[in-house]
C-alpha cells in the first residue's frame, strides 16, 4: 500500500522544484540575477545617478542587493504564482498531500534559496569592484532580508491571487521598473526630490534599501526601515489571506 512521504520530504521536494523552475526560466533569471548584476556594474563604472555621500560602491551594493530581493520575492513570485493559478497547478497541489500550507512554505524556501544565490553573486561582484562592507552588519542585514522577503512575497501573493495572469505579468514588471527608478532602492530616498523622498522612505523598497545601506555602511540595525517592512508585511499578508483565489 502506497503512503504519502513525510511532510518535510514533500516540502523539500517542492522547494527544489520551485527553485529549479525559477532558475530555468530565462525571463526570471534575467530579472533575478542578470539585471541586478548589470545595474551594479553600471553604477560602479559611472558617476550617474548621484548616490549621495560616502564611497559610491559602498552605497551601490546594498541597493542592488535590495533590488535582487525585490526581483525574486515580488516580481518572480507574482508572475510564477499567477500562471500556476491560471493553469490549475495551485488548485491541484493544494488538494495533494503537500497541502496549501506545504506549498506556501516550499515557495518561501525556494525564494530564500534563490536570494542566497543572488546575494553571493552580487556580493562577490561588489567585492571585485572594491566594496568594503561592515561585516558586523551581516546579522541586521540578514534580518532585514528575511522581513523584506516576507513583505514582498505577501505583496506578490496579493497581486497574483486577485488578477489574471497577463495582468500580473504586466503590472509586476511595471512596478519593478518604477521601484527601480523612484522607489528608493538603488538611489537613496535622500537623493530624490523632496516629495518623492518622503514617499520612497515609506515604501517597502525604500525601507529595504535604506536598511541594507545602514547595515553594511554603519554596521547597525535600522529600526525605522525594519518597522516599515513589518507593517507592509502584516497588511499584505492579511489582505492576501482574505482575497487570494487558488484558481481562476
Amino acid at each position: 500500500m502506497n503512503t504519502a512521504a513525510p511532510t518535510r520530504d514533500r516540502v523539500l521536494a517542492q522547494t527544489r522544484f520551485e527553485a529549479g523552475t525559477l532558475l530555468r526560466n530565462g525571463e526570471q533569471l534575467l530579472v533575478a540575477v542578470i539585471l541586478p548584476a548589470m545595474a551594479l556594474v553600471g553604477l560602479a563604472l559611472s558617476q550617474s545617478p548621484s548616490l549621495g555621500p560616502g564611497r559610491r560602491i559602498d552605497v551601490a551594493v546594498p541597493g542592488v542587493l535590495a533590488l535582487a530581493v525585490i526581483s525574486t520575492a515580488f516580481t518572480g513570485q507574482a508572475i510564477s504564482t499567477a500562471f500556476d493559478r491560471r493553469y490549475g497547478v495551485l488548485r491541484l497541489l493544494g488538494v495533494s498531500p503537500l497541502g496549501r500550507s506545504g506549498l506556501l512554505i516550499a515557495k518561501a524556501l525556494a525564494v530564500l534559496t534563490i536570494e542566497l544565490l543572488q546575494l553571493i553573486v552580487i556580493g562577490a561582484l561588489g567585492l571585485a569592484f572594491g566594496w568594503h562592507p561592515q561585516w558586523l552588519g551581516l546579522l541586521p542585514a540578514g534580518l532585514l532580508v528575511l522581513v523584506g522577503t516576507w513583505a514582498f512575497v505577501a505583496l506578490a501573493l496579493l497581486l497574483a491571487g486577485t488578477l489574471r495572469a497577463e495582468g500580473v505579468l504586466a503590472l509586476a514588471n511595471l512596478i519593478w521598473v518604477l521601484l527601480l527608478g523612484l522607489g528608493g532602492v538603488i538611489v537613496p530616498p535622500s537623493q530624490l526630490p523632496a516629495v518623492l523622498s518622503r514617499v520612497a522612505a515609506l515604501l517597502p523598497s525604500g525601507a529595504l534599501g535604506n536598511g541594507l545601506r545602514e547595515a553594511f555602511i554603519d554596521g547597525r540595525l535600522a529600526v525605522i526601515p525594519l518597522l516599515v517592512l513589518v507593517v507592509w508585511g502584516a497588511v499584505a499578508t492579511y489582505l492576501a489571506s482574505r482575497t487570494f483565489r487558488w484558481s481562476d
